[in-house]
């Protein structure tokens, strides 16, 4: 029998995928109205953020999903973590801390948590991994049509929150990815110049 070499083509350059991702700029969660995602594109957006680099398969992230009601609720304990570390915080402040994830309708905190590898995986890795997360999901949600912002502030680095949200102390907070309907295109911004990021090591 003879032996029949196949020889693997590369995929053929998508020009639409290669223009978004040229294009690509986050939405000012500001500027985010309803609706929202169904349930079905949600699954959607997570199935496709957790396709990333994962070194030895561990899934070191989990999502938090706050959507409806849900947003409000958790409001009074986002009040009362900004009231613990600002105790002077004016009324105007304190209301716009409370209804922070009313700003678009789905918040999802993107969680890093780490696992113990017998094989060494570095935690390192592992919270990179989760960051690649935010950013995937980020993709998936304009992808599919709607605005999105990754967003850390404050929330993301209290205790008090932490607690609220359940998390283990081995933990974190990524992000929080805000999507929403867009009510007005993003503006270019400022980018580097990436000649200047490059060197060639000789």
């Amino acid at each position: 029998m003879n032996n029949i070499k196949v020889k693997l083509r590369s995929p053929k350059s998508d020009e639409s995928i290669t223009n978004f991702l040229r294009t690509r700029r986050s939405n000012l969660v500001r500027l985010m109205s309803t609706p929202g995602p169904s349930k079905q594109e949600l699954s959607e957006f997570l199935h496709i953020a957790s396709r990333v680099p994962d070194h030895r398969k561990l899934n070191p992230w989990r999502f938090i999903v706050f959507e409806g009601e849900s947003r409000r609720k958790f409001g009074e304990h986002l009040k009362q973590a900004y009231l613990k570390a600002n105790k002077n915080a004016s009324t105007d402040r304190v209301i716009f801390e409370k209804e922070k994830f009313l700003r678009a309708p789905l918040v999802i905190a993107v969680i890093s948590s780490p696992k113990i590898c017998s094989r060494g995986t570095p935690q390192r890795e592992q919270l990179i991994t989760s960051g690649l997360v935010c950013y995937n999901l980020c993709l998936a949600a304009q992808a599919g049509g709607y605005g999105a912002q990754w967003l850390t502030e404050w929330c993301a680095y209290d205790a008090n929150v932490f607690s609220a949200m359940g998390l283990d102390a081995s933990e974190a907070i990524s992000g929080f990815v805000y999507i929403g309907t867009v009510n007005e295109p993003p503006q270019e911004r400022l980018r580097p110049n990436v000649d200047s990021l490059i060197l060639n090591w000789t």
